[in-house]
């Protein structure tokens, strides 16, 4: 089962990869633009499993650069919790 299949998983993977990154130095900017790298990628690349990530994907597909920028940071507090 891929991270990708469960919400819950998701945040939990992304979680974990956003500590080790801050762990390592990085900062909130370059985390955040990473954040948009990774959902341009997801946009372009992989088919939403769930009903949170086709949400999302919705989002992005019509947000505009700035707005994406807005998208990812948001998800990154989203799972700072």
């Amino acid at each position: 089962m891929s991270v990708l299949d469960n919400w819950h998983q998701w945040q939990e993977f992304l979680g974990d990869r956003l500590d080790h990154a801050q762990n390592q130095g990085m900062s909130e900017g370059a985390i955040n633009n990473l954040a948009v790298q990774i959902g341009d990628y997801l946009a372009r690349n992989v088919d939403p499993k769930n009903e949170q990530e086709r949400v999302l994907s919705d989002m992005w597909s019509v947000a505009s650069p700035q707005e994406q920028q807005a998208i990812a940071s948001v998800m990154v507090k989203l799972v700072k919790q």
